[in-house]
């Protein structure tokens, strides 16, 4: 009897692990995993990822671009103090040669709000190239070069809204959920930029 008491103990505390890793990386001004309309004021919240689950993460993708298609951009990185994704995501963009400084904010909202990034457009940090681009959210440092080399006319940045599963910063496990980077544009509109089904076409 005590085995099996201690088997359900054991499976309900697993249980409860992996629910609290997928819902996302932290704080109270961060998005849900899936895109969630915010006001002015604030965003959804999540739910810090512990060391104990990050260690058990698999490492990111490796890249087979060039590790200095960044290396000519610098950029600032507004995010919650507690966010292990968004630490995650400026790895991944100094591994491209960003120079990238996280800045720990209170109220996020306000910074996004700032830079023009709309409700719909939102996910748990907000990057703001030297040259005033925007980069919100889980953007492959693929697709930020792509961007920086041709920036259209009318547009402010990209974004990738949410935290797709599997999206630079977002590795679990090796799941992946198909998502789309989006153009945002100086008018408050936002057009599809890339289709991303896999992770091979984030590389």
């Amino acid at each position: 009897m005590m085995t099996n008491k201690y088997h359900k103990l054991l499976a309900s505390m697993l249980l409860f692990t992996s629910a609290s890793t997928l819902l996302a990386c932290s704080g109270t001004e961060n998005t849900a995993a899936e895109v969630q309309p915010v006001n002015g004021d604030s965003a959804p919240t999540s739910v810090q990822v512990s060391q104990t689950e990050a260690s058990a993460m698999p490492a990111p993708l490796q890249s087979n671009s060039d590790p200095t298609i960044l290396q000519n951009v610098s950029a600032t990185v507004y995010k919650d103090a507690n966010c292990g994704c968004c630490k995650e995501w400026i790895g991944h963009a100094k591994e491209h040669g960003m120079t990238a400084e996280g800045q720990d904010v209170a109220d996020l909202a306000v910074f996004k709000q700032r830079y023009g990034v709309p409700n719909n457009m939102r996910s748990c940090h907000t990057t703001v190239t030297s040259d005033g681009y925007v980069f919100e959210g889980h953007v492959p440092a693929k697709h930020v070069a792509e961007f920086l080399a041709n920036p259209p006319s009318d547009a402010i940045g990209l974004a990738v809204p949410g935290m797709p599963m599997g999206s630079p910063g977002m590795e679990y496990n090796n799941q992946f959920d198909p998502y789309q980077i989006m153009q945002i544009n100086k008018d408050g509109s936002s057009t599809v930029y890339a289709q991303i089904e896999s992770p091979q076409q984030q590389l």
